[in-house]
């Protein structure tokens, strides 16, 4: 009896003790995310570092954005075509791959590919940094890093993400196009009248406070678990890993609470 009480007592202890590290966190994140908003302020001052990580979350990101958002608009086209076609309806398939590509696939499927590639860059070159104590070094220069750092990451993820996401619509579109023509026998004409029916203002600033709130969640978890990071490598790919796994399910979560405030019964 006394191994099965010392047993619950450790696996209790143990949960608990994750569970306020989870909570420390969290809190960590939240500081971080407020104090690099705080530093927005400076973002003319460090214009050229914030331009740099533009390009690395969105120019260096276009091949592979435009492979998947090309194929899944293909993939939605067929499936969904195959199904109007049972009830004649597959002219409208213009009408609903707009709508479901501007209101859920091209903000999740912009912060899903960001996580991959920007989000886990991000946490490995911090973590980098600070397991070779040079973000030590830029305390000890009195260079704040989440001003040097975590803001200019921040700034731009919150610029791109929406950039991305609106070109994930249209490479979507234009592979959903094709395959409505080339399978279903939908005229481009046709199918690009319906799209553009189905393009609704609300669903436009839905998709870009989406996508705003995505780049916001990844880039600051990812800043977190980089400035946490420790134990030499071991620690840069624990906590690489661990803000890819955390920056994932944020977007899940926040992606349905946005939704359900726009989209839900009222």
């Amino acid at each position: 009896m006394s191994k099965f009480l010392r047993y619950i007592n450790n696996l209790l202890a143990g949960t608990g003790a994750g569970l306020i590290a989870k909570i420390r966190f969290t809190g960590f994140t939240m500081l971080l995310l407020l104090s690099a908003i705080g530093y927005m302020k400076n973002f003319w001052g460090k214009r050229h570092d914030i331009i740099l990580q533009m390009y690395n979350a969105g120019v260096k990101t276009f091949p592979v954005v435009s492979v998947v958002a090309l194929f899944t608009g293909m993939i939605l086209s067929l499936q969904f075509g195959v199904e109007m076609r049972v009830f004649q309806q597959q002219n409208l398939i213009g009408h609903a791959i707009m709508v479901i590509l501007t209101r859920e696939m091209g903000p999740f499927m912009s912060g899903i590919i960001l996580i991959a590639s920007m989000g886990a860059a991000i946490a490995a070159e911090i973590g980098t940094m600070k397991v070779s104590e040079e973000i030590d070094a830029l305390e000890l220069m009195s260079i704040s890093p989440v001003k040097f750092l975590v803001m200019p990451r921040v700034a731009a993820m919150m610029i791109m993400t929406p950039i991305v996401s609106v070109y994930i619509i249209f490479m979507g579109s234009l592979g959903a196009a094709l395959i409505a023509n080339t399978q279903l026998g939908v005229p481009y004409n046709i199918y690009y009248f319906n799209a553009m029916k189905g393009l609704h203002m609300k669903a436009i600033y839905v998709g870009v406070i989406k996508s705003c709130i995505f780049g916001l969640l990844i880039s600051a978890v990812s800043c977190a678990y980089g400035l946490k990071a420790g134990n030499g490598a071991l620690g840069v790919g624990k906590g690489t890993r661990n803000s890819v796994v955390a920056s994932f399910i944020l977007v899940l979560i926040s992606g349905y609470i946005i939704t359900s405030i726009f989209y839900g019964q009222k």
